[in-house]
């Protein structure tokens, strides 16, 4: 999620970002300053039983409401835990601050269930699935002023509580985290208060520790990490030097080293990045280096190193979400197509057999900054976000995609 350009009225930008923006009415990080303290890491949750994988539900295909999250929140996390339920955690909530509250959400009964609280409120965070089930939550934007944090901390499904543990080397925010075959975590670019970072660590579970991991070879935020089939990790875009970029680059975890790869028909940041069936990446929407929304779509092709076009959205959208659907097609939803506009509610979907996007209905809420998360049944849960700019009007509402 952006760290910049919604709803925020002050707080601690880099210089770059505050440069980056000018010209533009309030527009700000994915949070806002605050005082009030986290609340204590210590209320837990029972555990809960696992959520066995169900046949695909026979509901009519479309989107349909759940139950609402115990908090509002947008810029937050949503991870599919081992036992089938989503684990919400974190984002800003309408008080203006960093959230440190955590939710369940559990397929079965369509509700959702405090699951205790995060040693402190984070925003932008990120969550990634370890492969003992854990979820490793890292840096964000603190309540106090909007400043990066370095702490990191474990959920464990089991007892229903976070724990601390090691801290990243540097504080960042807008970052990426991607699991590794080893089971070593990526941590990749973000921003520090004051400069976009070039800089990487890795997090080893074993361990609980981070450790420096070199540096991309272009500094950014707000850009996309996704693993490849044979291991390697695709960096693509984000915003660096004052403006949405075009470079791509590949992380080897064999070598520990970064190299460029070839480099998007579209400079873009706050885009989406998924994984086809085929191998293929499809990069989708987001802004360009004037910060308009992008329709355009373009595929990477890990065996050429290259990117192509693919057609566009029938919507330009930038903080959307993409997820992979069962039957190998993508669903793209919500996104804001203006730096000052509302959310969108549209939803569209793309097949990689043809290459082409089509329209697949509205949700029932319009929102940006939002999750969208697969669940075991093949549905897909969209949960939270911001449904109109001006102020912090974030929803507690989800509902459900039946393809």
């Amino acid at each position: 999620m952006p760290l910049a350009e919604r709803t925020r009225p002050s707080g601690s930008l880099s210089a770059a970002m505050r440069a980056g923006l000018a010209g533009l009415l309030a527009l700000a990080v994915a949070g806002c300053g605050g005082s009030s303290p986290a609340p204590s890491a210590t209320l837990t949750a029972t555990s809960q039983p696992a959520v066995t994988a169900a046949e695909p539900t026979q509901e009519p295909a479309g989107f349909s409401p759940t139950g609402s999250m115990t908090d509002a929140r947008g810029y937050h996390t949503a991870t599919l835990l081992l036992n089938g339920l989503v684990l919400i955690t974190g984002g800003y909530g309408n008080s203006g601050t960093s959230l440190a509250s955590a939710e369940l959400y559990d397929p079965r009964t369509g509700a959702f269930s405090p699951t205790g609280f995060m040693a402190q409120g984070r925003a932008a965070q990120t969550a990634t699935l370890l492969p003992d089930g854990r979820v490793l939550i890292t840096g964000g934007l603190d309540p106090s002023g909007d400043i990066p944090v370095a702490v990191a901390e474990l959920y464990d499904p089991a007892t229903g509580a976070f724990s601390p543990t090691g801290s990243m080397v540097t504080p960042r925010g807008n970052h990426t985290a991607t699991l590794l075959p080893d089971g070593r975590v990526l941590i990749a670019g973000g921003n520090d208060g004051s400069t976009t970072l070039a800089s990487a660590e890795l997090y080893d579970p074993k361990t609980g520790k981070f450790t420096a991991a070199g540096s991309m070879t272009t500094a950014r935020e707000d850009h996309t990490a996704t693993p490849l089939p044979d291991g390697l990790v695709l960096v693509a875009g984000g915003m660096g030097d004052l403006t949405a970029s075009a470079s791509a680059e590949l992380y080897d975890p064999k070598t520990g080293k970064f190299t460029a790869t070839g480099s998007m028909t579209t400079a873009r940041r706050s885009h989406s990045a998924t994984l086809l069936a085929t191998g293929l990446v499809l990069i989708a929407g987001g802004k360009d280096a004037h910060s308009n929304s992008l329709a355009s779509a373009e595929l990477y092709d890990p065996k050429t190193g290259k990117f192509t076009a693919s057609g566009s959205m029938a919507t330009a959208r930038a903080w959307h979400s993409a997820t992979l659907l069962t039957d190998r097609r993508v669903l793209i939803e919500g996104g804001s197509d203006t730096v000052l506009s509302d959310g969108l509610a549209s939803a569209e979907l793309y097949d990689p057999a043809a290459g082409t996007f089509s329209a697949t209905g509205s949700m029932g809420s319009a929102r940006d900054c939002h999750t969208a998360t697969l669940l075991s049944d093949g549905r897909v849960l969209i949960a939270g976000g911001q449904g109109s700019y001006g102020g912090f009007d974030y929803s507690a509402s989800a509902e459900l995609y039946q393809p």
